[in-house]
C-alpha cells in the first residue's frame, strides 16, 4: 500500500492560503499510484480557535463544503482515497436551526470522488470543547475497497476519554482489536508544551517522546503479536498557532508479532509530503519491551 501523510503548518481561519500551501506541498512531493493520501486534523481551518464565535465562519456544511470539494478533486486526480479533518457544521433538525450540532470531523473519499464516510470526533480535546459536539457514535470503521478493514480515529481519541478514563482502557486500540483493523488512521493536530523557538531548532528531528506515547497508546495491539501485520498511520501537522506548538511526526507503522517498524517518518517541523510504501523496506525497527 502506498500512503501520503501531508504535513504542514496551516493558520487559524487563514483557508485560501493554507490550500495553497497544501497544494503546493503536494505537488512538489508529486506523488505516483498513491493509495491513500491524509491530511491534519481540521486541516484548512486551521485548529486554534478559541469559543464558538471565533470558528463559526469556518465550519462547513456536512460533506459539502471546501474541504470536502478539495478532497473530492484530490482523489480523483490521484486516485487514492483521502482523508481529511474539518469543522462539520450540521443541522439535527431541517425545521429548527437551532438544533444544529458542530463537530470536528473527517471525511473519507474514493477515488471516484464519491464519500465513504465522515466520521465525527469521539473524545474532545479541551480546546475541541469550546465549540464540538461529541460523535454519538463510535470510532468509523469499515470496509474500504483497496485499503481493507479501516479504523479511523481524531487526534484525542487516542488518549483515555477527558483524561479521566483508566489508561488501560485503551479504548481506541481496543476498538482496533475488536473490528481485526488491517489499516488505523489517526488525523492529528498533536501539540506540545514546549515552546516554538527551542522545539523547532531541529526541525527535521522527529519528536520520539510523542512517537512513543503514540506507541504506548496502541499497547493492545503491539501485544496482539499478530502474524499478520497491521499498518497504523499517524497523520499530524506541524507549526505553530500563537502559543501553541505542534509536535509533526508524521509516521506510517507496521505492527507485526509485537515490533514496531516505521515504514516512514518526518521531522517535528518539516511542511512536506511523507510517502511511504509498505511493500517497500523498513526505514527501523523498535521493540517495546515495556508493553508487552
Amino acid at each position: 500500500m502506498k500512503i501520503g501523510c501531508l504535513q504542514f503548518n496551516p493558520q487559524v481561519g487563514d483557508v485560501e492560503n493554507n490550500i495553497k500551501r497544501a497544494e503546493a506541498i503536494l505537488a512538489d512531493g508529486d506523488p505516483k499510484d498513491l493509495d491513500l493520501l491524509i491530511l491534519p486534523e481540521m486541516a484548512f481551518s486551521g485548529y486554534n480557535f478559541k469559543s464558538l464565535e471565533h470558528i463559526s465562519p469556518y465550519l462547513e456544511p456536512t460533506v459539502a463544503g471546501t474541504t470536502a470539494e478539495w478532497a473530492k478533486n484530490i482523489a480523483m486526480k490521484y486516485g487514492c482515497v483521502v482523508v481529511a479533518g474539518y469543522p462539520e457544521k450540521a443541522a439535527a433538525s431541517p425545521v429548527d436551526m437551532e438544533l444544529t450540532k458542530r463537530f470536528n470531523s473527517a471525511i473519507l473519499v474514493h477515488p471516484q470522488g464519491t464519500t465513504i464516510a465522515n466520521y465525527r470526533k469521539s473524545f474532545l480535546y479541551y480546546t475541541d470543547e469550546t465549540w464540538a459536539d461529541e460523535s454519538p457514535d463510535s470510532f468509523f470503521s469499515g470496509e474500504i475497497e483497496g485499503l481493507g478493514r479501516t479504523v479511523l480515529g481524531i487526534c484525542m481519541d487516542l488518549n483515555p476519554y477527558k483524561f479521566k478514563a483508566p489508561w488501560v482502557e485503551f479504548e481506541f486500540a481496543h476498538h482496533a482489536l475488536r473490528k481485526d483493523a488491517e489499516l488505523v488512521i489517526v488525523s492529528m493536530a498533536w501539540s506540545t508544551l514546549h515552546n516554538h523557538e527551542s522545539y523547532t531548532q531541529e526541525p527535521q528531528e522527529p519528536d520520539i517522546d510523542s512517537l512513543i506515547y503514540w506507541a504506548e497508546r496502541l499497547a493492545p495491539i503491539i501485544r496482539g503479536k499478530f502474524q499478520q501485520e497491521i499498518i497504523v498511520v499517524l497523520a499530524n501537522r506541524c507549526g505553530s498557532e500563537g502559543d501553541t506548538v505542534y509536535v509533526g511526526t508524521s509516521c506510517v507503522l507496521g505492527i507485526k508479532e509485537g515490533e514496531v517498524s516505521i515504514y516512514g517518518i518526518l521531522g517535528r517541523g518539516e511542511e512536506r509530503l511523507l510517502l511511504a510504501d509498505t511493500q517497500g523496506s523498513k526505514n527501523s525497527l523498535w521493540e517495546f519491551p515495556d508493553l508487552l
